[in-house]
């Protein structure tokens, strides 16, 4: 009786220490969804002033054949010069290499109108920004067909379509982790403030699509983004960006689809991504690749994540690495993010979570200390026809994981009979590149989540369903993991 009294009160103590490591949650979520109600209400698109430039009138033949560079950039500078307003693309197809956006101006693509990149790398000259960061120095992504820095009130909005012709037969240059050659980006803007992009289609870009760096006040409203024409081929990426707000939006991307990225070890906050669908042949939301600058105050609600269905074209392979990753490997913090109500479909590992110590860093400068993540919500996520493999929580050696709570969760993944992955060892790779496919590639040993060097982790109102004779249990932890809880069990 006596020894069956002090296991009672081992059991009663450890759950009231887990419980009081966990309330973190109600205040986390209750912050972040003023946070969110509060961007909505008060972040709006600049007024665009009531005055329209045509392209037309400065040069520019809508004919699929002339370069019209030099009479797009004459219609904005004018209307920069004047106060702001609309430059408009009214009818036709109007070829152009570089342009630089200026404060005030509103690119307007019409119904009936199509942008489309030039084909020849020399009409993309190079932009280099006055703001230094592991983008500039490390990356060197110099050329765009669409460029702005220091810029006041600037967005692009329309129903027609800018068309970048990014495909390999164009631009041709290798899949890389490093500097991009001679693949233009899409669109970048570099501490810009006021920006809006409203109902354009913007389709296959030869690398990134969109990159915004260190940018305040950001609004992309019902964007369709098609982006499979090439490698390297992100959907959207805000880099170190405040007051951020992505809603209503689609995007198919050959790389990652949504990434919030800190190359320029800027501080990303204050963001609401929202009713929108992130499809991807990497990562379907993410947070991460260069992690310098913190990330917090994230809420993600209302998404369909996951891999590109098998009736649409992708230019590698239609199932996502993730559907949702969080990473920081490079010294930045990430803290304080609810994603809710998901939708997770054809996923190699729906949930990624990582810490890391790769420590990128600008040439000749002090890389930062290895980062934490912590106090992180995710609830209401179901989803069909994911992989074999499960999620992943994986910090590494002294810098654990912790505060972490994923409920109503109801996932089916494909399952294993095979015995042998119930030994697989997943890697510790402290330094590598923080993409989940580099942990899963032989296989792990649980098939709802694998958890290592992480604390106060609770999964509950879990229903991980194998379609396939399953094998391995729901959840396998490794070393340096303490109160990790699955459906109210401690996993030991």
């Amino acid at each position: 009786m006596k020894n069956r009294i002090i296991v009672l009160l081992f059991v009663l103590c450890t759950t009231q220490i887990f419980a009081q490591d966990i309330q973190f949650e109600k205040p986390v979520t209750d912050v972040l969804r003023k946070m969110a109600d509060s961007l909505s209400k008060n972040l709006k698109p600049w007024k665009v002033p009531n005055k329209v430039f045509k392209v037309e009138d400065f040069g520019a033949v809508g004919d699929s054949q002339t370069v019209n560079t030099k009479a797009i950039q004459k219609a904005i500078d004018v209307c920069s010069e004047k106060g702001g307003g609309v430059v408009l693309f009214s009818k036709g197809k109007y070829v152009t290499g570089t342009i630089d956006l200026k404060s005030g101006v509103m690119l307007e693509v019409a119904k009936n109108a199509m942008v489309l990149g030039s084909t020849k790398i020399a009409d993309y000259p190079e932009r280099i920004e006055s703001f230094k960061s592991v983008m500039s120095e490390n990356h060197a992504y110099r050329q765009s067909l669409i460029y702005a820095e220091k810029c006041v009130n600037v967005g692009i909005r329309g129903k027609g379509e800018i068309y970048f012709r990014g495909e390999r037969v164009n631009f041709s240059s290798e899949e890389t982790v490093g500097k991009i050659v001679d693949r233009p980006f899409g669109i970048r803007m570099i501490q810009c403030k006021n920006v809006v992009l409203q109902n354009i289609f913007l389709h296959n870009a030869a690398a990134w699509m969109q990159s915004y760096i260190c940018c305040q006040n950001l609004i992309f409203d019902g964007l369709k983004v098609i982006n499979q024409a090439n490698y390297n081929n992100d959907g959207l990426d805000p880099d170190g960006c405040t007051n951020v707000i992505v809603r209503n939006c689609y995007i198919n991307a050959e790389d990652d689809a949504m990434c919030l990225k800190g190359a320029s070890g800027m501080p990303s906050s204050n963001i609401l991504i929202e009713n929108s669908t992130f499809l991807s042949s990497c990562n379907a939301l993410k947070i991460g690749t260069d992690t310098q600058g913190d990330f917090f105050n994230i809420v993600a609600r209302n998404l369909q994540l996951g891999g590109v269905p098998k009736n649409m074209y992708a230019l590698k392979r239609h199932d996502a690495s993730s559907g949702i990753t969080l990473a920081t490997v490079d010294g930045g913090n990430v803290h304080d993010i609810h994603i809710s109500n998901v939708t997770i479909n054809e996923t190699r590992c729906p949930i990624f979570i990582r810490i890391g110590s790769r420590l990128r860093a600008v040439p000749n400068t002090k890389p930062k200390e290895i980062g934490y993540l912590k106090n992180v919500v995710i609830e209401d996520v179901k989803g069909d026809n994911n992989y074999k493999d499960g999620s992943l929580i994986l910090g590494i050696k002294d810098h654990p994981i912790s505060n972490i709570v994923i409920k109503n969760y109801k996932i089916k993944m494909e399952g294993s009979s095979d015995s042998s992955l119930l030994t697989k060892i997943v890697p510790e790779n402290e330094t590598g590149y923080p993409d989940a496919r580099f942990f899963i590639k032989q296989g792990i040993p649980a098939h709802g989540f694998y958890i290592r060097h992480a604390n106060n982790i609770n999964i509950t109102k879990a229903e991980i369903a194998p379609s396939k004779k399953e094998v391995r249990p729901a959840v396998v932890v490794g070393n340096g993991t303490s109160n990790v809880l699955y459906n109210s069990t401690e996993i030991k």
